[in-house]
C-alpha cells in the first residue's frame, strides 16, 4: 500500500518513517509539509493512505481533505493535539494517533487498515469508504447533538426521504445522508437489508416470527418490529440457516 507523510516537521516525518519502516506492506512514496505540497503530490502518486498532520503552516489538514475528490485515501491522523479527535472520526479518520507515536499504537492502527482492506473494495487504486466494524465508533451529529458510537450499539436504520434515522442506545438522531449510502459502509455479516427503508443489526435480532404474505416480522431488543417482505424474508432465511 503506497503512503504519503504530510507534516510540517521533518523530525516527525523522520520518525515516523523510521517507525513504518517495519510494516513491509507499506510503502512510503513521499513526504509532504503542508495542504498545498500534499495536494500535488496526492494528484500525482496517487497514495491509498495518507499519514497526516492537523496543524500545520496555512491551510490544516481538515482543509486538505475538504480538497480532495473521492474516492479519498485512507487517513490516520497524527498530531500533537487531542481536542480535534472528534472532528477528525467526522472526517471517516481511520485512526487518531497523538505525538509522539506510540510504535503499539500505529501497529494497531495498521492492523485495523489489514482488516478493512479484506472486506472493503479498492477504487482507482485507492482504499474507498472502508466497511466498519463492530468494534469501530462513529461520529453522529444533529444540530447541536454529538455522539461518538460504537457500531455495535446501532439497532436500526430507517430511511426518511434523504434523512437516516439512526437507533442506537436511547437515541435515534436524523441524518442528511441516504440508507443506501450508509448501508454501504456497513459489515453485510452484521447488518441485513429488511426492506426497502430499513436495515437491521444482525446481533440485536430478538424473536422472529411468520408475517403476511410469506413475510416475516423480526422484533428487536428493546422493542423495535421491523417487517420483511417475502424476497427480503426467503434471502434472510439462506443467510441465517446452517
Amino acid at each position: 500500500m503506497k503512503a504519503l507523510l504530510i507534516d510540517d516537521e521533518r523530525l516527525a516525518r523522520n520518525e515516523l518513517r523510521r517507525m513504518l519502516a517495519v510494516h513491509s506492506d507499506i510503502e512510503i512514496v513521499g513526504e509532504a509539509v503542508d495542504v498545498e505540497d500534499a495536494v500535488e503530490k496526492i494528484g500525482a502518486l496517487k497514495p491509498e493512505l495518507l499519514f497526516l498532520d492537523i496543524q500545520m503552516p496555512g491551510a490544516d489538514g481538515f482543509s486538505l481533505l475538504e480538497r480532495l475528490e473521492p474516492p479519498l485515501p485512507a487517513v490516520i491522523f497524527t498530531t500533537a493535539y487531542d481536542e480535534f479527535a472528534v472532528k477528525a472520526f467526522e472526517f471517516n479518520a481511520l485512526d487518531y494517533l497523538l505525538k509522539p507515536v506510540d510504535p503499539n499504537r500505529l501497529v494497531a492502527a495498521v492492523e485495523k487498515l489489514k482488516h478493512q482492506q479484506l472486506s472493503a473494495p479498492l477504487e482507482g487504486g485507492a482504499l474507498s469508504q472502508h466497511r466498519l466494524t463492530l468494534e469501530d465508533k462513529v461520529f453522529v451529529r444533529e444540530g447541536e447533538h454529538c455522539w461518538f458510537v460504537p457500531v455495535k450499539n446501532i439497532r436500526l436504520l430507517e430511511s426518511e426521504g434523504n434523512y437516516t434515522r439512526v437507533y442506537f442506545d436511547h437515541s435515534k438522531p436524523q441524518l442528511f445522508r441516504s440508507l443506501t449510502a450508509m448501508e454501504e459502509r456497513l459489515d453485510p455479516r452484521h447488518f441485513f437489508r429488511a426492506n426497502r427503508k430499513q436495515v437491521i443489526a444482525l446481533a440485536w435480532v430478538e424473536d422472529i416470527e411468520p408475517w403476511f404474505s410469506g413475510g416475516l416480522l423480526v422484533k428487536l431488543k428493546g422493542g423495535l418490529k421491523v417487517e420483511l417482505s417475502r424476497r427480503q424474508a426467503q434471502d434472510f432465511r439462506e443467510k441465517m440457516s446452517l
